[in-house]
């Protein structure tokens, strides 16, 4: 993509960003967009970094960490933070937890605990909780009545910064219903929460309005940022 329409598509999500957090009376520094970046090239992301953004997903752990590396050998103008969005394999949990900043999908204690065991011992890993609002069999996340059971066993890890939660909506969820519904469980579960429980991780390129008006404070954007997607894969943007 050419790096003056990848800027400007990037300053109007910006600017719808900003638009609909005013309508929701909410102050738009509350909001994180994350560029989802996956099947994208570092030089989209080299493009990206020097239009001013700085958070990136990705979903697929071998592609990012080539992808991570390239970035950081480009010397990019701004830090990269950089954030895995995708499902979860055992068996690439030491990678994700060696190369990126967050975690968004952790769903399984076990998963958390490799996480934290991985870690390297100067980081530290910022996680959120993928919940299934809509108790959807065929989707991943924890459901809601376990979400309290999964967030006590997670605050203990000593690596890990529990921030908030996560979810994807089934298509056929209203998006004000469904991400309402993360909201109250968010505040439910404040009271529990370990210190810096901030994060709303909600919102994708369809629907990222109904989302920063339902609360979310972090909002996952990628085709509207870099257009369709060059493969297929799990839907988080």
């Amino acid at each position: 993509m050419a790096d003056s329409t990848l800027a400007g598509n990037l300053a109007g999500v910006r600017s719808e960003m900003i638009q609909a957090a005013r309508l929701a009376d909410r102050d738009p520094s509350e909001l994180t967009l994350l560029a989802v970046s996956k099947t994208r090239p570092a030089t989209d992301v080299l493009a990206a970094l020097a239009a001013g953004q700085q958070h990136f997903g990705e979903n697929y752990v071998q592609e990012a960490v080539a992808k991570i590396k390239a970035v950081a050998a480009g010397n990019p103008p701004i830090t990269p933070i950089w954030h895995f969005i995708g499902a979860i394999q055992t068996n690439k949990t030491r990678d994700i937890a060696r190369h990126f900043d967050w975690v968004h999908t952790v769903s399984r204690e076990k998963v958390a605990r490799r996480l934290n065991d991985q870690c390297p011992e100067q980081r530290r890993l910022s996680i959120c909780l993928q919940v299934n609002v809509d108790n959807d069999p065929n989707k991943a996340g924890v459901s809601p009545e376990s979400t309290a059971a999964l967030l006590d066993a997670c605050s203990g890890l000593a690596r890990l910064d529990v921030r908030g939660l996560m979810t994807i909506l089934d298509p056929a969820t209203d998006p004000s219903d469904g991400y309402n519904r993360l909201r109250t469980l968010f505040e439910s579960l404040r009271g529990a929460a370990p210190e810096g429980w901030d994060t709303l991780s909600m919102g994708m390129s369809g629907d990222y309005q109904a989302a920063i008006t339902a609360g979310a404070s972090l909002v996952r954007v990628g085709t509207a940022i870099f257009g369709p997607r060059r493969a297929a894969g799990t839907n988080t943007d």
